[in-house]
């Protein structure tokens, strides 16, 4: 497992996350399974949210793994607010209790890491620091940072906001990579050129914000799995199951060291809830893609590259 240091933490992280989305689907001994399995591999960041299972999720993870100090001190526990029935709310006094709800829910006393989990319009950004700077200050949240957020976003939160912004989630997959595409193609007059999120990854690198790729096997906004998808997606499957074969691992191994392959030190969020395939997706922490490799497997999406 390939670790790294969040900048301006002294958090140093696996490039692969268990993410806790789905976990409502298990059993309590098969979600300790997969905990224990990511454990194993090395896995030491669990990202949860507000809103994943109506909070259930995360009372879960914590009545699964018997949640004490012994534990979590060997975890960095992420969880995202701002989510609520059909709306969006960053006001200072949903952000505070979100909070308190979930370390409730994770039997825990503080968060390694909050995320604003998506951009909300009405946001005021001096709420935002004031709910910050009293989480931060009482140690229920060490650091902070955004989801789904563009750097124009960014930019007005960390305005206000004393804590330095250290990650960003967003999607990423090899069949989802608007945040790659412009800048291969900047400049033409192609579809591929179109600049859709203000390119996002470029300043994620300069403002040192730590990437961290959601849905990475997805295509689209949940329209299902790019992998075993010979239908819409043959070229890539056969690129890919031609390289994994190469490295003797599996299609999933190979997905996820295309992401990790990416010198920003992109950080990979599983959502399976099946213990092979986070074990699969383990192997392509450190695997070693060569730039043709990388370039070949992008193309095979159905990208350009001129």
């Amino acid at each position: 497992m390939k670790y790294f240091p969040i900048k301006n933490t002294n958090l140093n992280v696996s490039n692969i996350i268990m993410g806790n989305m789905r976990i409502t689907q298990l059993s309590l001994s098969e979600i300790e399974n997969l905990i224990r399995t990511a454990m194993d591999h090395g896995i030491n960041f669990f990202d949860h949210a507000d809103i994943y299972g109506g909070g259930k999720c995360e009372e879960l993870f914590a009545e699964a793994i018997q949640m004490n100090p012994s534990i979590r001190e060997k975890m960095i526990l992420q969880s995202k607010c701002g989510i609520r029935s059909g709306y969006f709310d960053f006001s200072k006094e949903h952000i505070i209790t979100s909070v308190e709800s979930i370390l409730k829910r994770l039997k825990t006393d503080y968060l390694d890491i909050l995320l604003l989990h998506r951009p909300d319009p009405l946001m005021e950004p001096e709420e935002v620091a004031e709910a910050f700077d009293e989480l931060h200050n009482s140690g229920k949240v060490r650091y902070f940072g955004v989801s789904n957020h563009n750097p124009a976003q960014i930019d007005l939160l960390q305005k206000y906001v004393s804590q330095k912004l250290v990650v960003n989630q967003l999607q990423l997959s090899i069949a989802h990579t608007p945040m790659i595409d412009s800048g291969i193609t900047l400049n033409m007059n192609v579809d591929q050129s179109i600049n859709r999120d203000s390119s996002i990854l470029e300043y994620s690198r300069l403002h040192d914000i730590t990437i961290q790729a959601w849905s990475p096997y997805q295509t689209g906004f949940f329209k299902g799995p790019f992998l075993g998808d010979t239908e819409n997606f043959p070229e890539l499957n056969e690129v890919i199951d031609k390289i994994a074969e190469k490295y003797e691992v599996t299609n999933t191994a190979i997905a996820t060291a295309w992401i990790t392959r990416h010198p920003a030190n992109i950080q990979v969020v599983l959502g399976t809830t099946n213990a092979g395939r986070l074990s699969d997706a383990c192997k392509g922490s450190e695997l070693p893609l060569t730039r043709e490799e990388w370039y070949q497997i992008y193309k095979a999406a159905g990208n350009i590259v001129p």
